[in-house]
């Protein structure tokens, strides 16, 4: 018996094999480590953690990275893993060790693919030409060291079946329509901003700044107002 497959990469059989009495591995891992450098895994650790927190209370949004999306059933060799990608229209906000094309129902929306030394020939080739198959709707491609990509952030949209170029802003930024978002190059990283007001979405240490000063400043005025109540007992003395 066979079953159909919902969405087929150019060159691929359009029917898989699948048996009733076995059941089908798809490995969590490739044996590939997370990242090239210790940058890459920060860039896509912010980048990730940027969106969660943005979609934290959207149920139908789903974010995540480093994991292996499978693409036609039946065949755990058909195999890519986004750095980053959020997917929109999701079932559930559950955590996922593998995307399963045909049983999530949607490819994802947005893919970012921070480009290094060992990735920038697939990155910008197979994967990119992948994603335009699968129907990915926009693709940011970033490198950190500014040593493979000319210009370093480079988007696509998909627009009638076909990836076309995202016209950069006159700072080099992109603005994607996937997230309301603008993205840019902040150092050797990504910066996520809110495109309608402007507002920064935060990198992890951060985040952590703004909690210590914020534990500082309410220590600060807790101390000044057991200070105020000691003088005034002291006054009524």
């Amino acid at each position: 018996m066979t079953q159909s497959v919902g969405i087929f990469p150019k060159g691929e059989a359009r029917m898989c094999a699948l048996p009733l009495d076995k059941e089908i591995e798809y490995p969590t891992s490739d044996g590939q480590p997370m990242a090239e450098t210790t940058l890459h895994r920060k860039v896509m650790s912010s980048t990730i953690g940027g969106l969660e927190r943005r979609y934290a209370e959207t149920p139908d949004v789903w974010v995540g990275g480093n994991l292996l999306l499978y693409y036609l059933e039946g065949r755990p060799d058909k195999s890519v893993s986004p750095d980053v990608m959020l997917a929109r229209g999701v079932k559930s906000k559950h955590d996922r060790d593998t995307w399963l094309l045909w049983e999530e129902g949607v490819p994802p929306t947005l893919v970012f693919e921070i480009t290094s030394r060992s990735t920038r020939r697939e990155d910008t080739g197979s994967k990119k030409d992948l994603y335009e198959r699968l129907g990915v709707a926009e693709l940011v491609l970033f490198d950190p060291y500014g040593d493979y990509l000319k210009p370093r952030l480079q988007g696509y949209r998909h627009d009638r079946g076909r990836y076309r170029p995202i016209p950069l802003n006159p700072d080099g930024s992109l603005d994607l329509q996937t997230t309301g978002l603008t993205v840019r190059a902040e150092g050797e990283r990504l910066r996520l901003v809110d495109t309608a007001t402007g507002e920064k979405l935060l990198w992890e240490e951060e985040l952590e700044a703004a909690r210590r000063a914020a534990e500082e400043r309410a220590a600060a005025a807790e101390e000044r107002a057991r200070a105020l109540t000691e003088e005034l007992a002291r006054l009524r003395r």
